[in-house]
């Protein structure tokens, strides 16, 4: 099949090409426990997760690998904290440029800086600068390392997916491969395949949302510069490239540039190399040398799925939720998409849990995402003001910023990712009002030193029972559940996020490190209780 993978789209890494499966010669579809399409960032981690937990896996991908172009660039605490527990944090870290200082300009003047991470004892810092095919590679070097360890993850490249055929205990998927079509069945579907989602399409779902009238132009540049480790964001540019300009580190000498460009452009002008070189001259002057990399055009659009699962089918990722790329929250609340799915799936495939527990992912990540919208249509009203009123208020904002406090919190260059709190969840247990707002019920748990290590690193994938000064016993049987105690005592760290007025505290953790209860008290019936809510059986 000739077009089955456009001859334009390069690799950056091939990090699967095809082979042929035993699937495409048995006479009847193959049934598997789960079935991933698309090999991004987003379907990788949900193999990987899934795989790790024992659940057998099929990713299906339409290409053979990780295409180019630098994409996702900026990787947040949290999405490293995720990979980390997956096995594939070290290399981003070796790779990526680290960063936790941002800059605020107007024309030429800084306003202020900004401290992503001011608060020491975390293993991670606030963000890495990584290029997307790396995130993948690194990824999909785990998922190596997790099947020479027997974890049933099998991947498959030039496999794509023509048609899905939902019924009521399973999937059927038609797929397409060089050798021709075969079907193939999933009890569970996970569609991983980008905002454009063809798997969305087939099933004749929605993708709601906003179109903003702006577009930006990404010019990758790869020059020996001594700009520092930082992300530097300017209103009304002094250089005249563009509305407002962007810079960022990226590992190899690459420099990630962004212009806005406005609304009514000649894409096909503005992508000129020409074109493009006058405006990165414009902004660093004309004695810089610099050769240009990987260069394209985006529109900021916020929009999402009404529900992200529909039966057996579960969407993640941009194929449920499309954000705006300022503030980093496309890639990274795709991974926590990821976090919040693997462990409720695999509960379910092991039957420990009831299937209605997927439910909680929807209302979850629904969640999630319509947080980040908020936040990004935000960022983009104020980045891109449409009118002369809008654009007065914000210049007068980015005036008083210069000298006074409170108005850089009204500034906003694309409020930067923070994990979402699941508040108000229907899997959260018991709070205690003295302990601090920051680990209450739904809250990703902060990172924290312990001994020699760190926190999280202790936590695992499972649920746990953390206890800080208090005795419990070694572990908790709980609706087919063993959950293990990781008994500690107060450090400063500690004391300040997880107990503050408490002596002491019991925290019932999920397997994706969010708090689903906490005690200042052992109570076996409170921790069994909160352990059926937490899975789905209360």
């Amino acid at each position: 099949m000739k077009d089955l993978v456009p001859e334009r789209y390069a690799l950056a890494f091939r990090l699967y090409p095809y082979a042929r499966s035993p699937d495409q010669d048995a006479t009847a579809p193959v049934r598997h426990k789960a079935i991933v399409v698309g090999g991004g960032p987003i379907g990788l981690a949900t193999a990987l997760d899934l795989g790790r937990r024992g659940v057998p896996v099929v990713l299906l991908d339409d290409h053979e690998g990780a295409g180019l172009g630098s994409r996702a660039l900026c990787f947040a605490k949290r999405t490293l904290e995720i990979c980390d527990r997956l096995g594939a944090a070290a290399p981003m870290l070796d790779k990526g440029v680290q960063w936790n200082l941002g800059k605020v300009f107007h024309d030429d003047r800084l306003l202020y800086e900004f401290n992503l991470l001011p608060e020491g004892g975390h293993a991670m810092p606030a963000f890495i600068n990584l290029q997307q095919p790396w995130f993948e590679k690194f990824l999909h070097d785990a998922i190596t390392a997790a099947q020479a360890e027997g974890a049933p993850i099998e991947l498959r490249g030039r496999n794509r997916v023509d048609a899905v055929i939902p019924a009521a205990d399973h999937v059927t998927l038609e797929v397409m491969t060089p050798d021709g079509p075969y079907r193939i069945e999933a009890d569970w579907l996970i569609a991983c395949d980008g905002a454009r989602s063809p798997l969305r399409n087939m099933l004749g779902l929605g993708f709601d949302g906003r179109v903003f009238e702006d577009n930006f132009l990404i010019a990758d540049v790869k020059m020996k510069a001594d700009f520092p480790t930082e992300r530097w964001f300017w209103f009304e540019p002094h250089f005249k490239s563009g509305d407002s300009a962007l810079l960022h580190k990226q590992p190899d000498d690459i420099w990630r540039i962004d212009f806005q460009l406005g609304w009514n452009i000649d894409r096909a002008k503005e992508l000129e190399p020409a074109r493009i070189r006058a405006r990165v001259d414009a902004m660093l002057g004309p004695d810089v040398d610099y050769e240009l990399d990987w260069c394209s055009i985006y529109t900021f659009q916020c929009r999402r799925m009404a529900q992200f699962r529909h039966g057996r089918v579960l969407f993640a990722g941009d194929a449920a939720h499309q954000v705006s790329p300022f503030g980093a929250r496309g890639a990274n609340s795709g991974v926590q998409d990821a976090d919040n799915l693997g462990w409720k799936l695999a509960l379910v495939v092991q039957g420990i849990a009831p299937d209605s527990l997927l439910d909680s992912y929807d209302a979850e990540r629904v969640h999630g995402a319509d947080e980040n919208i908020l936040n990004s249509t935000r960022a983009t009203d104020f980045i891109t003001p449409k009118t002369p009123v809008s654009k007065m208020f914000r210049n007068a904002v980015l005036t008083l910023a210069e000298t006074l406090p409170f108005a850089r919190t009204i500034v906003n260059s694309g409020r930067l990712s923070v994990p979402c709190t699941y508040d108000r969840s229907a899997l959260n247990g018991p709070d205690h009002p003295e302990m601090p707002a920051r680990t209450r019920p739904g809250s990703p748990c902060p990172d924290a030193p312990v001994g020699q290590g760190w926190l999280l690193s202790h936590l695992g994938q499972g649920f746990i029972l953390l206890t800080i000064g208090l005795d419990a016993p070694e572990s908790v049987m709980a609706h087919g559940l063993t959950v293990p105690r990781l008994a500690l005592e107060a450090t400063p760290e500690l004391a300040a996020r997880y107990l503050g007025g408490a002596k002491g505290a019991v925290y019932l953790i999920r397997p994706d490190q969010h708090v689903a209860a906490r005690w200042d008290h052992y109570d076996a019936d409170a921790v069994a209780a909160a352990t059926a809510r937490a899975i789905g059986k209360e």
